[in-house]
């Protein structure tokens, strides 16, 4: 009988040695360990002057974007920024469930918890004032959750990045953080007449279901009280508060008179900025998305795919829009630009892990306030270079 049960003891301590060991082989393929051994400390965030700027990403899609959102969010992450992800209230509850599913499954993301998904989604009506204020409501929650980034960002479901996080703060490493890069113009054109004169009312402001703009059969004068833009933005913090907080009562007064026009998105911000005395001179006239219009142009512009690829590189924006889900240029930006494999977050230098078709380089990671500049750094630092010489030019101020 003890013969026997000491057969057992060994049978037993060999059956849970073998079981470690596979757990411990388990563990260094999905970067368990790695991830366990982060959450054990606090992750060092620094902001500030004398350390990279960080940006505050509101990423939107609609009903059926889920996918296309999480996969941009990777391709744009960096544990010093901050993201919010919203899925518009034409989309199903279940969908923004399994993006957030999605997001937690990251484990760098449960680690630094910079990613939320917005759980009371916002109608967005494209050409009405619904998404200017879907904008705002980001941007109120992004100030709210964290107020230590620089720059906010708005991307959609359509675009993608033509460079690093580390590439981007690197460059933006060197700019002054007064500064809002916003394309705009007063030079409004045929706009005037199609898009600010007419009069239309956006059902999503009052619908619960998603419903075309209605156009007024009237039309209004061009304002003489202030003066109207129209752009695209990539906007610094303090004047997102300015409109969110609105301590001069333009930003409401602006608000109101585009909540009739179409496209708000390509008047609101940029009137507002434009007419502020404490924000015009802060402008450089270029929003860094890279887009081909028709010409005349439409009211989007062209889809990008692999034959458009050589020339978006080179053109030294940071962005690029529109695509088409899953096209095969954005598999070509993440194989050649971002080095992201799939499902993984684009890495950079915080990124320690070994990378092989197994394992998550960015499973583990070092010091997250260290960059390392890729070679679409030095298109975007000339790009970047250019506009800022010309910043006090006639092209950069709001005339």
């Amino acid at each position: 009988m003890i013969g026997m049960g000491a057969e057992r003891k060994w049978l037993f301590a060999l059956f849970f040695a073998a079981f470690v060991s596979l757990l411990l082989f388990i563990s260094s393929i999905s970067g368990f360990s790695a991830s366990r051994a982060a959450f054990s400390s606090s992750p060092s965030v620094r902001r500030g002057p004398g350390y990279p700027p960080a940006f505050a990403y509101f990423i939107s899609g609609g009903g059926g974007d889920g996918e296309s959102v999480f996969r941009l969010m990777l391709a744009v992450y960096h544990p010093r920024n901050r993201y919010l992800l919203h899925i518009g209230a034409e989309g199903k509850d279940e969908e923004r469930r399994k993006l957030a599913g999605l997001v937690r499954s990251v484990a760098v993301i449960r680690a630094f918890g910079n990613v939320d998904v917005v759980g009371k989604p916002d109608a967005m009506t494209y050409m009405g004032s619904s998404n200017i204020a879907s904008v705002l409501h980001g941007a109120a929650i992004l100030l709210k959750a964290d107020g230590g980034w620089d720059w906010f960002v708005t991307l959609s479901a359509l675009d993608y990045p033509l460079l690093t996080q580390d590439d981007l703060s690197h460059v933006f490493s060197s700019v002054p953080r007064d500064l809002n890069f916003i394309d705009h113009t007063s030079d409004l054109g045929w706009k005037e007449g199609q898009r600010i004169q007419p009069i239309v009312v956006d059902p999503g402001l009052y619908l619960a279901r998603r419903a075309q703009i209605f156009h007024a059969t009237e039309k209004r004068p061009t304002p003489d009280a202030f003066r109207v833009f129209t752009g695209n933005f990539f906007s610094l913090r303090r004047f997102l508060e300015f409109c969110v907080l609105g301590w001069d009562n333009l930003p409401r007064t602006l608000l109101m008179y585009s909540n009739n026009v179409i496209l708000p998105q390509e008047v609101y911000f940029h009137s507002v900025i434009c007419n502020a005395l404490e924000f015009k001179n802060t402008t450089v006239n270029s929003d860094l998305r890279y887009m081909i219009w028709d010409n005349p142009p439409k009211m989007d512009p062209l889809f990008l795919n692999t034959s458009d690829y050589s020339q978006m590189v080179q053109s030294g924006a940071a962005f690029a829009r529109q695509f088409y889900k899953d096209n095969p240029v954005l598999d070509m930006i993440d194989e050649k630009i971002l080095k992201r494999g799939r499902n993984r977050a684009a890495p950079g230098a915080w990124c320690t892990g070994r990378k092989s078709w197994w394992m998550d380089p960015c499973s583990q990671w070092g010091d997250v306030n260290v960059l390392k500049a890729g070679p679409e750094a030095k298109k975007f630092h000339e790009s970047i270079t250019s506009l800022l010489d010309d910043l006090n030019t006639q092209s950069n101020q709001c005339k």
